[in-house]
Order: C-alpha cells, then sequence, then structure tokens
C-alpha cells in the first residue's frame, strides 16, 4: 500500500499514542523524567567551570573535593535516571506493542474468506510481526527521545548563551552545516529504510508461499527458478540495507569533523581571549564539554526521526487493516444455540466479485431448496459447479448477493456469527491439523473432558491407531499433520466434528482421498453421526451418498436435478450419466 508521504503524520500517531492510555501513569512519569533529564545535562559542564575557576586556579582543594562529590552524585542521579527512562520507554514499547500485536491478530482471524483470497499471508504475517515491532521503536528510540534531546539541545545553549554569547556563536558556527547535513542525511535514509521495509515483505510473502507450496516446486523441477526469484528479491534487501549502511557511514565522520570544528573554533577563539584575561580556563573547559554534549543529541535526531518516522509508516500499514471493512458483517442477534438444522435456499445467488459484472461472474445462480431437520442433503456436479460454494454459505465464510438463506425460518444473517458456526461442523478433503498434540487439535483449545476425547474416537474407530502411536493423545503431529497418513488425519477431523456436538454436519469430499480401509471406518463414523445432525455430503463417489434423502444435481451453480438416488437414476439425466461414468472407472461399488 501507498504511504502518505508526510514528514510526521500526527494522525498516525495519535492513534499508536492511544494504545498507551493504559499505562497513562508509567508514561507521564518517564516523560517528566525524559524532561528533568534534558535540564539536568548542562550541570556537569557548569560544576566543571566553577571547580576549575573557583578551586584548582586558586589551589583550594577541600572546595574541589567538595565539587567533586557533588558532580559524582550528578552523574550518579543521571545514570540512574536514565537507566530507568531507557527501561519504562521500552517496557511501555513492550506492552503496547503486546496490546496491539493482540488486538491485529484478533481483527484478522475474523476477516471473512473473501480478504484472504485478495490478501497475502506473508504480507499479514510482516504486518502482525516485524511492522508492529517496529511501532516498538516509537516508544523506545521516537517521540520521547526526540523530545528528550531537542529539551537537552534547548537547554544547553540557554546555559552557554548566559555563559558567553560570544563563545556560544563561534561555538554554534557549525552548526548550520551539520543541521543540512542531517536534512539530508534524513531524506536519504528513509527512502532506504522504505525500501528495506518492501523487501521484507517480499521476503517473508516468497518464503511463506513456496515453502507451503514445496511438493509443486518440486514436481514441477522449479528449484533452480524459484531460486533465482529468491535470489533476487534478497539482493534488493541487501543492497537497501547497504545504501542505509553508506548513509550512516558517511553522515556519523561528517558530524565528528564539525564537532571537531567547532571544538577547535572555541579553542582558538578562548585562547586568545584567555590571553587577554577575557575568559577563565574554566569556561573553555565547559563549552568543550557543553559542545560534546550538544552534538550528540543534533547527530542522535536525524536517526530517532527516521525511526519516528519509520515506525508511523508501520502504523499506517497496520491502521490500513484495522480500518479494513469485512465482507462479512456481524450485526445478528440471535443464538444458533437450539437450532433444529432446517436449512432453505430461497432464489439464492453468489458471486465471489463483491459487485459482479458480467454473467459469467455468478457461481450460483437462482438456487432453491429445503432440507428439513436431521436429513441428510447430497450435493454432486464437475469441479467449480458450485457445491462448496453452497456450504461455505451456511456458514457464513461469505455472504449472498441475492435470494434468502434461512436456518430455522429465520434469515441466516440475522444470528450471532461464532454462535452459529459453532453449531456447524466441517470435515473437508484437505484437513489442516496444527502443529500441536493429537488432543489439542480434536478439541482445538476448548475445555472438552478427556473421556469425552476418548469416547468419541472410539465411536469414529481412530482409537486402533492413536493407541499405538507415542503418547496416543499427547502425540505432537508436527505441521499441518505431517507425520499422520491422510486417512488418519481425517479420522481426527471426524473426531473434531463429533466432539463439537453439531447440529449441522458438511462434509466436504470428506472420503475422495482416502484408503478403502479408512473410507469404511468412516462411513460407519458418519451414519451415527447423521442420526442426530442435519447433513450435507458432498461427494464424487456416489457410493457415498446412496442413503441421502435428497441428492442435488448441480452444473455451473444451477441444480439440475433433485431426488433420492433411484429416483435420480430413473430420469435418465446428469445424475446417471455420472453413476455410469464411475461404474466404468470401477469407482463405484454396487
Amino acid at each position: 500500500m501507498a504511504v502518505s508521504g508526510k514528514a510526521l503524520d500526527f494522525s498516525i500517531l495519535k492513534r499508536i499514542y492511544a494504545y498507551v492510555k493504559p499505562y497513562k501513569k508509567t508514561f507521564l512519569i518517564t516523560l517528566s523524567i525524559t524532561i528533568f533529564l534534558a535540564f539536568l545535562s548542562p550541570l556537569r559542564p557548569w560544576l566543571v567551570q566553577y571547580a576549575f575557576d573557583n578551586y584548582v586556579m586558586k589551589l583550594h582543594l577541600q572546595g574541589l573535593v567538595n565539587t567533586c562529590l557533588i558532580i559524582l552524585t550528578v552523574l550518579i542521579v543521571e545514570t540512574s535516571l536514565q537507566y530507568t527512562v531507557t527501561y519504562l520507554t521500552n517496557r511501555i514499547g513492550q506492552l503496547v506493542i503486546n496490546d496491539l500485536r493482540t488486538s491485529l491478530f484478533k481483527k484478522i482471524v475474523n476477516f471473512s474468506l473473501s480478504y484472504f483470497d485478495k490478501s497475502s499471508v506473508g504480507t499479514l504475517v510482516t504486518r502482525n510481526i516485524s511492522d508492529i515491532q517496529n511501532i516498538a521503536d516509537v516508544f523506545s528510540q521516537g517521540f520521547l527521545e526526540i523530545a528528550g534531546d531537542v529539551l537537552k539541545v534547548i537547554a544547553i545553549i540557554l546555559v552557554m548563551f548566559d555563559t558567553d554569547w560570544q563563545l556560544t556563536l563561534i561555538s554554534l558556527s557549525t552548526i548550520p552545516v551539520l543541521l543540512f547535513a542531517t536534512y539530508i542525511f534524513k531524506n536519504a535514509i528513509k527512502g532506504a529504510f522504505t525500501d528495506v521495509r518492501n523487501a521484507v515483505s517480499q521476503l517473508n510473502s516468497f518464503v511463506q508461499e513456496h515453502i507451503t507450496g514445496m511438493l509443486v516446486v518440486q514436481i514441477f523441477n522449479r528449484e533452480k527458478a524459484e531460486f533465482e526469484k529468491f535470489n533476487e528479491i534478497n539482493e534488493k534487501h541487501r543492497d537497501a540495507n547497504i545504501r542505509s549502511v553508506w548513509h550512516y557511514s558517511v553522515f556519523y565522520p561528517v558530524v565528528e569533523i564539525l564537532s571537531a570544528a567547532s571544538i577547535g573554533l572555541l579553542i582558538w577563539w578562548g585562547a586568545n581571549g584567555a590571553l587577554e584575561g577575557k575568559y577563565t580556563i574554566g569556561i573553555i573547559i565547559s563549552f568543550t564539554m557543553y559542545i560534546n554534549l550538544l552534538f550528540r543529541p543534533i547527530r542522535m535526531l536525524a536517526d530517532r526521526f527516521n525511526t519516528l518516522q519509520m515506525g508511523m509508516v508501520c502504523g499506517e500499514r497496520v491502521f490500513a487493516l484495522f480500518d479494513t471493512v469485512d465482507d462479512i458483517n456481524n450485526e445478528g442477534s440471535i443464538s444458533a444455540e437450539n437450532i433444529s438444522g432446517k436449512i432453505e435456499f430461497k432464489n439464492v445467488w453468489f458471486s465471489y466479485n463483491k459487485e459482479p459484472r458480467l454473467d459469467e461472474d455468478w457461481i450460483l445462480r437462482d438456487v432453491s431448496f429445503t432440507l428439513d431437520a436431521r436429513n441428510t442433503l447430497a450435493l454432486v456436479g464437475a469441479t467449480g459447479s458450485g457445491k462448496s460454494t453452497i456450504a461455505a454459505l451456511i456458514n457464513r465464510f461469505y455472504d449472498h448477493q441475492k435470494g434468502d438463506i434461512l436456518l430455522d425460518g429465520v434469515e441466516i444473517k440475522k444470528y450471532e456469527l461464532n454462535s452459529l458456526r459453532k453449531k456447524c461442523a466441517i470435515v473437508l478433503q484437505d484437513v489442516f491439523l496444527f502443529s500441536d498434540t493429537i488432543k489439542n487439535n480434536i478439541c482445538l483449545f476448548e475445555n472438552i473432558e478427556n473421556t469425552e476425547i476418548q469416547k468419541a474416537a472410539k465411536v469414529i474407530g481412530a482409537d486402533v491407531f492413536i493407541d499405538k502411536l507415542k503418547g496416543n493423545f499427547e502425540f505432537n503431529v508436527k505441521e499441518r499433520g505431517g507425520l499422520l497418513s491422510v486417512g488418519q488425519r481425517q479420522l481426527i477431523s471426524f473426531i473434531r466434528a463429533y466432539v463439537q456436538k453439531p447440529r449441522i454436519l458438511i462434509m466436504d469430499e470428506a472420503t475422495s482421498s482416502i484408503d478403502s480401509e479408512s473410507e469404511e471406518l468412516i462411513q460407519n463414523a458418519t451414519e451415527k453421526l447423521t442420526k442426530f445432525q442435519t447433513t450435507i455430503i458432498i461427494a464424487h463417489r456416489l457410493a457415498t451418498i446412496k442413503h441421502a434423502n435428497t441428492i442435488l444435481v448441480i452444473d455451473k451453480g444451477k441444480i439440475m436435478e433433485s431426488g433420492t438416488h433411484q429416483e435420480l437414476l430413473n430420469k435418465n439425466g446428469m445424475y446417471l450419466n455420472l453413476y455410469q461414468k464411475q461404474l466404468k472407472q470401477n469407482k463405484l461399488v454396487v
């Protein structure tokens, strides 16, 4: 996304600091200490000047010792307060990004599936991880540090002018050049940092996508080609970082040279004045210390400003996600807890394009059917005909554009979204398991008793293979369930659906990728599940849907035929053609 390009976007800064409200007291304490430190900074040089002029030059040992003790005390106080500020600013930053990251993740997981259809997973990872981490720098190295540095510069300059205006002007004579160099550096480093952030986002997207799709990469022998693409993106990231390093390597020596030039001019002018009795040694020494104290915050201002600016760029990206209006609204207030499970589609039209313009954009076209509670509906048809879309609409992963979908006679959008989905269980063809234990993948972190999980496993028939695993239900299946077979993953998904105790069960190609032994187990489990739930079965294997109360034949988003298995065979239509094709391919058991 494009950024605003503003040097300092206070609207973004305001939104970032809104997350400080729970920690307002700590923030105000930190701000107060920062201000106090800024005005405390000229004290040590002034004490050194006082010690030289009043005690060293007059050989007053006791006064010198007393002043040195005061300087040591001031140094200890400064060190302690600086430690406190550093700790508190970083602590606030971590607390804020913890809250911000939690809020953003909550926002992301509640997006409709249409959002993820259009968005890169790697980009979302970047927003939630590294972009939010950069926002933390707004606190640890940004606003408070900039405010402290500016106040420190002002305090030092005021003390210098109060001491001697001529020496102050001589000491500050190189400041215009430093400010110009800082301005050039700020603009240059901002471009480099922006390129770095864009490259990081591209790297995250590329790596995530290709590791997930590694099987496809290797099947098509794309290792070398994809490596070259990765290398190109990685080189952009490297070059952007090198540019930022180059800018720093030029800027910091320039600052040191200008600082040395200021000290040189000060000594030249001050020495002449000292010979004439105009200046004391203490004043010259204190001004040398003032210059060192002055140049450091000015040098850091550019860096801190860029940190603040980059934090706001990342903040703008993050808040763009917060401001995203989801396609699915959750304004429903009716609980689905006690639904019976009767489903009605009335003239439903649906397109994945929010505003379909072409006729071919429509995935479902004027679909109407009724499924009574605790009955079984089977959907058959070619790939892309709209079968899975019907299931997705029942769960409100997407919302239809025309017509009505009723659940127990109530428009489905009137139900509270989480309540609705809690009463709908889905068993997919491609089962996704988290890198966690079998138990946690079954109950998905809800509080379900072990005895209930074991009972469900026995009903499904998965207890046999689970008992053979090390740790049984505590066995870690690793990423995407890679340590289990396809059939075993499918059985776990059935247990997951069973313990959910749904009123509506959707089986989307649930038996198309498993062996005959697992299919037999699942068929037995399905018979037990469908006795008490409204069931929708999406299947290629027509043998699995013979006993469905109603079978719908879908083609290009339209219902072409409807009836029982035998009724559809008697019609001599599309269903019979599908049936005969599967007979020839030996995929149908009669």
